[in-house]
């Protein structure tokens, strides 16, 4: 059975407002994208259902989206899996990725105050604790609010919105790399944090590109990789 293989507590709770179409869509696509449904897995609609405690419509419609954006793959007389992302696929997403993130780390130091610093920081902490207690889902979440919040400080809708677009298979990417990041990966953002405060956006730039590049590279050095 499919809930057999899932972590405990990993199933979201549909409770949220809004076509219950959407929330079956979000909850699958959480599951996906923090790996409690693996790269591979077969789905199946009548324990997808019987998982989120609804009917087969709206898992059926959820799933065509998920293929539709490439998070799920629809094999004819097989049915649906979870997409087994290759290796160029990462490449240039995490890629972007780094172009993007780089250009944030650059305005955030042009434009963060007081608050904004004060706020990476805690999410530093944060992090640094979710690494010695070996809690990788914390770990991971926390990441991707950390780069988000430098997105936020950086002040430029655009980019944010572009960012957006990619931040939920960075955190596919990120996971399974993450325990192998582990600290050194705060140590960056620490780093980063206090090229930010001094506002100095060149060297913001340089730690926020040699820092993405670095988990870049982890997720081709990652164990079981080609």
């Amino acid at each position: 059975m499919l809930s057999a293989g899932l972590p405990q507590g990993a199933v979201p709770r549909l409770e949220r407002p809004g076509p219950l179409r959407e929330r079956v869509y979000e909850a699958l696509l959480e599951l996906i994208t923090t790996r409690a449904l693996r790269p591979g897995q077969h789905l199946v609609e009548s324990e997808l259902a019987g998982l989120l405690g609804v009917s087969r419509q709206p898992v059926r419609e959820a799933l065509q989206r998920l293929n539709t954006e490439g998070w799920v793959d629809l094999r004819p007389a097989q049915g649906a899996f979870v997409h087994e992302p290759t290796e160029e696929e990462a490449d240039q997403l995490l890629s972007v990725r780094t172009l993007l993130e780089a250009e944030a780390a650059r305005l955030a130091a042009a434009n963060s105050g007081t608050a904004g610093i004060a706020a990476l920081e805690e999410l530093c902490a944060k992090g640094e604790q979710a690494v010695a207690d070996d809690d990788v889902d914390l770990a991971v979440a926390t990441n991707a609010a950390f780069h988000a919040k430098v997105m936020e400080l950086a002040g430029n809708v655009v980019l944010s919105e572009l960012a957006g677009q990619v931040d939920r298979r960075v955190r596919w990417y990120y996971t399974p790399v993450a325990r192998r990041r582990g600290i050194r990966s705060w140590i960056e953002h620490r780093s980063l944090i206090a090229a930010i405060s001094s506002r100095d956006g060149q060297r913001a730039t340089e730690i926020m590109r040699s820092h993405t590049e670095h988990t870049r590279k982890t997720y081709h050095q990652r164990e079981g990789s080609p």
